[in-house]
């Protein structure tokens, strides 16, 4: 990596007070990485390359995952009807909703956080107790009475309880608990040894804490999210893991390889992002690098990797907004860092 591009990451994430981690590497060669911050304010425990955090809707790739696969073992298909799967379960989800339009963002479900109703970020938006969602069962409550918002199909709408209603799919069609589930086929598969979906009120000692502006002071997330995640957020993760998880899922060790280029073929344009979206990750307009990002109360994330090229950035911080000025030049420099 240029010595100017590694003064410019420094220059912006020493001016933004960065509270995080970042991790640049090409072909698995090492190109740049850095940790700053604090994972625990009120205890000065500073931030390290090896901390886990919290990657808030970067989750969605790994449930996705998940699914495939069951699809690639013959349990589930695409084109499996949802309803057919969870009965009455949620029984405003149309019959025509399939595992595929969850997948794409194509269902129409009521969402139960409206990503388009303009709520800030540090808004507390869950209608149901944080404390009584830790398993995909629980996630019922939150989901369920929500009216469609379009025709299945119609449209791409980026929408939350698509995943949640994902989790229960696997646990339906499989018989097991969605994070065992996840932690079989998915993290173990890939070698995550660090990536789970830990408790944010026992969380380890070796995970950050997510901070947020309230009524202008800083304030910690556990009150704004489920106390454990399910399906749409709640996973967290290492730079290493996450390093060591696009190599092997583009070579196969998660799913097929054929699988893969399903999910990172494009089926939707989301100008209003600046991307495009396959199934369960984000695609960049101009070229096939893939993505996963995450952001939420307390969480900013984004990890992408150019399959040609084989470069890989990830920037992760327990903070609302600290990632972005980091991805945002990151984003530019990613067409040259790839050539070069």
């Amino acid at each position: 990596m240029d010595a100017d591009l590694q003064a410019s990451i420094d220059r912006i994430a020493d001016e933004s007070g960065y509270s995080g981690v970042v991790h640049v590497s090409r072909q698995g060669r090492l190109l740049y990485e850095r940790a700053s911050g604090l994972a625990d304010r009120a205890h000065g425990i500073p931030n390290t390359t090896d901390t886990r955090f919290a990657i808030a809707s970067g989750t969605k790739g790994f449930t996705a995952l998940a699914v495939m696969a069951l699809v690639s073992d013959g349990t589930l298909t695409l084109e499996t009807s949802v309803r057919d799967l969870l009965n009455d379960d949620l029984e405003l989800i149309d019959p025509a909703v399939t595992v595929e339009h969850l997948l794409a963002h194509t269902s129409g479900i009521g969402d139960y956080i409206d990503e388009s109703a303009g709520c800030e970020i540090s808004d507390y938006v869950m209608g149901v107790p944080v404390h009584r969602l830790a398993r995909a069962a629980d996630f019922r409550a939150a989901v369920r009475g929500r009216p469609a918002a379009f025709g299945v199909g119609d449209r791409f709408a980026y929408n939350n309880s698509g995943y949640v209603v994902l989790a229960l799919v696997v646990e339906a069609a499989s018989g097991l608990d969605y994070h065992d589930v996840l932690g079989r086929r998915v993290f173990d598969a890939a070698g995550m040894a660090s990536t789970g979906f830990p408790r944010s009120d026992e969380l380890p000692g070796s995970a950050a804490l997510c901070y947020l502006e309230v009524d202008g002071s800083r304030r910690t997330n556990q009150l704004h999210m489920p106390v454990r995640g399910v399906g749409d957020g709640g996973a967290y993760s290492t730079l290493a893991d996450l390093a060591t998880f696009w190599p092997a899922l583009f070579a196969g060790a998660i799913v097929p390889s054929p699988i893969v280029d399903e999910m990172v073929r494009p089926r939707n344009d989301v100008p209003s992002e600046g991307k495009r979206y396959g199934l369960g990750f984000w695609l960049r307009p101009d070229r096939d690098t893939a993505m996963l990002e995450g952001y939420d109360a307390g969480v900013s994330f984004r990890s992408a990797y150019d399959p040609e090229s084989k470069l890989h950035y990830t920037v992760i911080s327990n903070t609302s907004e600290g990632a972005w000025p980091l991805v945002e030049v990151l984003d530019e420099m990613l067409p040259g860092l790839a050539t070069g």
